[in-house]
């Protein structure tokens, strides 16, 4: 489920931002969340296996009353199903017909629903008014508690305050073993600095953003100490036998490494986004299709491609640098102030006499021009071609 939705309400587009904390059940509660979770997944697996058992010629896929009707006879028939939470079970279905519907949106389409799993696709929604179905409440200065069906209240780090006007939150266990609550809420954009001050941000592997005021910003990923440790987990995992405990054990420690470096990315993504929102009134980045430039470049056994090694590392490399984590968080934040720029060209291009070379790039981090002389930081260039809004289609 991603932290981040998009409702659209007449001409309004509202963004609903999960507030997440991070949980810490006690081991009979622990049980009982992931007693949910199977069966929030269990239901969910079954709505798609009906879909998926549609073709032309066939009788409809019942929809969510019908199959609301269904859980309810299921129920009554499974001792171990009704022993579950019914609101979790009926969410887990309203979520699904709510993912087809965007599968089936011709303006915002979306991915068909398939098939969750154990240890990957953990988690479940509750939805109710608060102090009704569910309440959460502050036991201390970093405690509190959120009501869980079947479960009580459960613990969890009061990082911040929990935003009012909240009718849902999920539940969810990441691969590291987390559990985390999020809480759905409507925010208020970043209120414009109002000084009509206008950046531009090109995003690189080397530099993760590069303004055009001349910051370099890079990810803080994983330090040298914690690769190392993660490649040698990775070649454990490789040499345990499949269904060990020690293989449970080695991919539990390599999920939290992996998962420390994912936080500090969002971590990254989220100063920086607001950093920009706060500080500049027009936010300027290039319009880049990051899905298709990571796409695999294996090709196929009649028309294999080349260097799939190198692109496959420098696939890696651009997710890691969260190109699309932090343009989506500047549009959330600042709606309407964040234009895309035509990339062409822009890291050829001279920002000083506008002149466009492929010699002027000497380096990765060098720009020189080679029609006036110009010298600056190859990113700082493109980001101050990208900041005039300059769209050069043709040499």
């Amino acid at each position: 489920m991603p932290l981040h939705l998009r409702r659209n309400v007449g001409s309004i587009r509202y963004f609903i931002r999960m507030s997440r904390y991070r949980l810490d059940p006690s081991p009979s509660q622990e049980a009982v969340l992931r007693d949910h979770c199977a069966h929030a997944r269990f239901i969910w697996n079954l709505a798609v296996e009906q879909h998926l058992h549609w073709h032309p010629g066939r009788r409809g896929a019942p929809g969510y009353l019908d199959q609301c009707r269904q859980l309810t006879a299921a129920r009554a028939e499974h001792p171990w199903l009704a022993a579950g939470s019914q609101m979790v079970q009926q969410q887990a279905l309203r979520d699904f017909a709510k993912a087809m519907a965007a599968f089936f949106d011709p303006a915002n389409p979306a991915g068909r629903p398939l098939w969750r799993k154990a240890d990957r696709n953990e988690g479940f929604r509750i939805v109710g008014r608060r102090g009704q179905q569910w309440d959460a409440r502050r036991l201390s200065r970093h405690v509190g508690q959120v009501w869980v069906p079947k479960a009580g209240w459960v613990k969890f780090r009061w990082s911040r305050a929990v935003p009012s006007g909240v009718k849902s939150y999920r539940v969810t266990r990441d691969r590291a073993g987390r559990w985390h609550v999020a809480f759905a809420w409507i925010p208020d954009p970043v209120p414009a600095p109002g000084n009509g001050g206008v950046v531009g941000v090109d995003r690189g592997v080397a530099v993760s953003a590069a303004l055009s005021t001349g910051d370099l910003l890079c990810v803080a990923g994983l330090n040298a100490p914690e690769w190392k440790r993660l490649r040698h987990l990775e070649r454990m995992l490789a040499r345990a036998k499949p269904g060990s405990n020690r293989r449970k054990q080695v991919r539990l420690a390599a999920a939290r490494l992996k998962a420390r470096e994912t936080d500090r990315r969002k971590d990254w993504a989220e100063k920086t986004s607001t950093a920009l929102a706060r500080r500049f009134d027009i936010v300027r980045v290039e319009d880049l299709n990051v899905k298709s430039m990571t796409r695999s470049a294996r090709g196929t056994a009649q028309d294999p491609g080349r260097n799939v090694r190198a692109k496959s590392g420098l696939n890696r490399e651009i997710l890691r640098s969260g190109w699309g984590l932090l343009v989506r968080r500047l549009e959330e934040k600042a709606p309407s102030r964040v234009e895309k720029i035509n990339p062409a060209f822009t890291s050829q291009r001279c920002s000083a006499c506008g002149h466009v070379d492929g010699k002027s790039r000497e380096s990765q981090a060098r720009f020189v021009c080679t029609a006036c002389g110009f010298a600056c930081h190859a990113d700082v260039n493109a980001a101050r071609s990208i900041a005039a809004g300059h769209a050069v289609t043709a040499r």
